[in-house]
């Protein structure tokens, strides 16, 4: 029986605990949030202990931590995991600065510890798929990606201030998926933005609706586009075009049933919101990082493709900035 120790106890460190709980082999033994009524709820949900998040992380009944706290957390945190020898599952993205997830980089390869960078969308059925047969060479070699990512409304302001921007705090999922399609580095980034959606999140400093055009060495191309608004719900689509067609992952609707009438076809709404869509790719993701705990084999996605994904987060920020591509 692998024992997680789950660091945070709000929406995302629920999911993970919901995760665990439908997996074999697998349980969360011990919680720690700063704030003591969401671990004391959760810790009674689930039948674990609620402790400090330091004792949680020396405990000798932890073997493995999942961190779901917030990001400017996660640097102490993973040091702290790193020494004790405990397996890292770490929500991205691991820190909002390149040069200090290489600093957890460092601490993680030298303590031996399993690492997993949490881009769930990796784990999600359908761009999976899209992926193994992308590889099995279906559409022969790939030329454009095309990456769509729209939430139904923006996060609060307040949430805005300190999300590192939309770069780093959105679009860093879209960056994680276009390396992962790509299976070659972007050399170059450039990016623009707007705010359109809201004009308090341009005086807050961020774009609400922006494209990213990332170029390879061998000049393939990935076109990334992201709004904070969607009036038909969450729109996720991905679509690979190559040298012998198309592979193309559609939204996830609410329902399937379909009506025809004198006006056309009507289909239902895409899901709402994140959680529905990506409930799969959540446990996935999961069984994915238990299964290498206990088989000692190396997690994926690793800190290293977190670092990657901040790097060009960060270079399509600076491309923002200067309006001039940036190379990589």
């Amino acid at each position: 029986m692998l024992n997680i120790g789950l660091l945070g106890c709000g929406r995302i460190g629920q999911v993970h605990a919901r995760s665990v709980g439908q997996l074999d082999g697998v349980r969360v033994t011990v919680v720690a949030d700063a704030m003591p009524d969401a671990a004391n709820a959760l810790a009674s949900k689930i039948g674990a202990d609620v402790r400090e998040a330091s004792a949680l992380i020396t405990s000798a009944d932890v073997d493995a931590v999942v961190i779901g706290t917030p990001t400017d957390t996660h640097y102490d945190l993973i040091h702290q995991a790193a020494a004790a020898g405990k397996a890292i599952f770490c929500e991205k993205p691991v820190d909002m600065s390149a040069d200090r997830i290489r600093d957890c980089q460092k601490v993680v390869t030298e303590a031996g510890v399993a690492f997993l960078t949490a881009f769930n969308r990796r784990f999600d059925p359908n761009f999976a798929n899209l992926q193994k047969r992308l590889r099995a060479g279906e559409i022969g070699d790939v030329e454009i990606v095309s990456i769509l990512s729209r939430d139904p409304s923006p996060p609060p302001i307040s949430y805005i201030k300190t999300s590192g921007g939309l770069f780093r705090d959105m679009m860093i999922h879209d960056f994680d998926m276009a390396r992962f399609l790509l299976a070659e580095e972007p050399v170059q980034v450039f990016a623009v933005g707007s705010a359109l959606v809201d004009p308090a999140i341009g005086e807050a400093g961020d774009v609400d609706t922006a494209a990213v055009t990332l170029t390879t060495a061998s000049g393939k191309i990935c076109q990334i586009s992201n709004s904070r608004r969607a009036t038909y719900g969450y729109d996720q689509r991905v679509e690979v075009h190559g040298s012998k067609g198309m592979l193309r992952a559609a939204n996830m609707l609410e329902n399937t049933v379909e009506v025809a009438g004198s006006t056309g076809f009507q289909t239902a709404p895409a899901q709402h919101f994140f959680l529905e869509r990506y409930e799969a790719a959540y446990r996935n993701e999961m069984a994915r990082f238990v299964e290498a705990v206990q088989t000692g084999s190396t997690p994926s996605p690793s800190i290293d493709d977190g670092l990657r994904a901040q790097m060009l987060a960060d270079a399509a920020a600076k491309s923002l900035e200067t309006g001039a591509p940036v190379a990589l």
